[in-house]
């Protein structure tokens, strides 16, 4: 037997040639055509995409609120209330002065543009320093609602260290910090 007379055992057959209609073929003329076709696509997950679009953290439906307060002149002041009249944010809206918008009433700011010669009650309201100083000038009174009187004494007061709190700075919190602190001495 020489090469030339060697033959495969299994016969040679062609392979279909795909992609040309009907059911055999990859694509079969549907399909694989724009994004799917180009180098380097990527499919982005579509799960992610709806997790970011939803609002995170602090539970349903929270807003922060950090809209600026309004700012109220005492020139305006001076034109729109009387001696002894209070003046808060309701007041303020009902007089024009302050827009309250879907019924929610906004902060309000008392700045110290113009010059004031009656005693007003500002009542739950932010005054300016100079402001202040012109209100309580003119026999005026400034009212702070118990929540922001709290909130000032925290700011104030320094925090007091009682003997329990001293003794637990004093106590290292683990051996191996007991060690180093011996070590540094």
């Amino acid at each position: 037997m020489q090469l030339h007379e060697l033959k495969p055992k299994n016969s040679f057959k062609r392979l279909k040639r795909v992609g040309r209609g009907g059911k055999k073929g990859t694509y079969a003329g549907k399909g694989g055509k724009g994004q799917t076709r180009r180098s380097g696509f990527r499919l982005k997950p579509i799960v992610r995409e709806w997790l970011k679009k939803y609002p995170k953290l602090r539970g349903y439906r929270f807003s922060v609120i950090n809209e600026a307060p309004v700012a109220v002149d005492l020139i305006q002041l001076e034109k729109s209330f009387a001696a002894k009249e209070i003046v808060s944010p309701k007041t303020l809206a009902i007089k024009k002065l302050i827009n309250a918008k879907n019924g929610k009433l906004p902060r309000v700011k008392i700045m110290s543009e113009g010059e004031l010669t009656k005693a007003l009650i500002i009542d739950n309201c932010r005054v300016s320093a100079k402001a202040k100083e012109k209100i309580e000038k003119q026999g005026g009174e400034i009212r702070i609602r118990k929540f922001a009187k709290i909130r000032q004494k925290a700011e104030k007061t320094p925090v007091k260290k009682t003997k329990e709190t001293a003794e637990k700075a004093a106590k290292p919190k683990s051996a191996k910090k007991a060690k180093k602190e011996k070590a540094k001495k």
